[in-house]
């Protein structure tokens, strides 16, 4: 993964769909035109997740959407967007059964439920990669999700890794970290930015992401950040998602390959013109003996012998004269 030539962007819908299949519909519309990889669901209800009495509880129902409606929606991003792949966020084993109906691409498995060996196993058995939300947890507790999954299953794991805090402040950021999962389980490791979407570091930070060897993106993505629905702080209007992608792709066409490569024409260019030759310092006529005084560093008309090669000149005879500022051949030398 980590050698991927794209990077995978995945448009995180969370909850902006503040409980409307329309307003959802309009999400994944927003994430098809962009040009993003992935579209992820947060499927759950909110009896499964949260006892009754909780504060919450009735903020969660209201942006409860029906298993039907996730059917629904989920027919319609592959009709509209049939290259879009569908994430699911699943919270409980009843969900995550619900989410193997819809045939999704990927289970994500959210950071709260790191050290929920139940649901961590049940999820590996379904037979698809599994993106470990790993933000405000230990390097034990990820080890122990792992080792649970690979106890089930040899499916791929992602590891994802976002500040959990919305909006996320710029100091608490912390890309090295990533490096660190990466050398530590060996595995591909995703950025998922919860930066304000205001910010222009929204921007900025996921392409400092990708320069630091992160080829996954989870981004936020609203129908409309100014209504302040839910979960607006990270997210990005369609608008600038699509601007965000962009950034991306323009962001990996940039960074190429790592691996050396034959000079272009324009390279070869280049060096023709700018790279220094070894020239005759003045005038030399045939038979003359080489010195160090006889020779300069200049660009010329064509590439000849580099100035590092001038130690095997010197005490050399000329073959023929040579002009003053004449590049200096192997074949001019005795």
């Amino acid at each position: 993964m980590t050698d991927r030539a794209a990077t995978y962007v995945i448009a995180e819908m969370a909850c902006s769909h503040d409980g409307d299949p329309a307003l959802a519909r309009t999400i994944v519309d927003a994430a098809g035109r962009a040009g993003a990889d992935a579209i992820q669901f947060q499927i759950w209800l909110a009896k499964d997740i949260m006892v009754p009495q909780h504060p919450a509880f009735g903020q969660l129902c209201r942006l409860e959407l029906p298993r039907a409606c996730w059917r629904e929606l989920a027919d319609y991003t592959r009709a509209q967007h049939p290259g879009l792949d569908i994430i699911a966020c699943v919270y409980d084993p009843d969900s995550a059964d619900f989410a193997s109906t819809l045939a999704v691409d990927a289970y994500k498995l959210h950071a709260a439920d790191l050290s929920n060996p139940s649901l961590v196993s049940h999820v590996s058995t379904l037979g698809r990669r599994i993106d470990l939300s790993v933000g405000s947890s230990t390097i034990d507790e990820i080890a122990a999700a792992i080792g649970w999954i690979r106890a089930a299953s040899n499916i791929p794991i992602w590891l994802m890794y976002g500040y959990q805090n919305f909006p996320t402040r710029i100091d608490d950021v912390h890309l090295r970290y990533m490096r660190t999962l990466r050398e530590r389980f060996d595995l591909p490791v995703g950025y998922q930015d919860h930066t304000d979407a205001e910010d222009p570091a929204a921007f900025w930070i996921p392409a400092a992401a990708l320069g630091a060897g992160v080829r996954i993106l989870e981004k936020h993505l609203t129908h409309d950040r100014a209504k302040k629905g839910a979960d607006y702080q990270a997210a990005l209007d369609p608008s600038e998602f699509a601007d965000f992608v962009r950034m991306v792709r323009t962001v990996d066409q940039a960074l190429g390959s790592a691996a050396p490569r034959p000079f272009s024409d324009d390279e070869l260019r280049y060096r023709r013109y700018s790279k220094k030759s070894i020239v005759a310092a003045r005038a030399l006529g045939e038979g003359h003996r080489i010195t160090g005084a006889d020779l300069l560093f200049r660009r010329a008309e064509a590439l000849g012998v580099p100035p590092a090669e001038a130690p095997r000149l010197v005490g050399r005879s000329t073959r023929r004269a040579i002009p003053q500022f004449g590049t200096i051949a192997d074949e001019d030398l005795a």
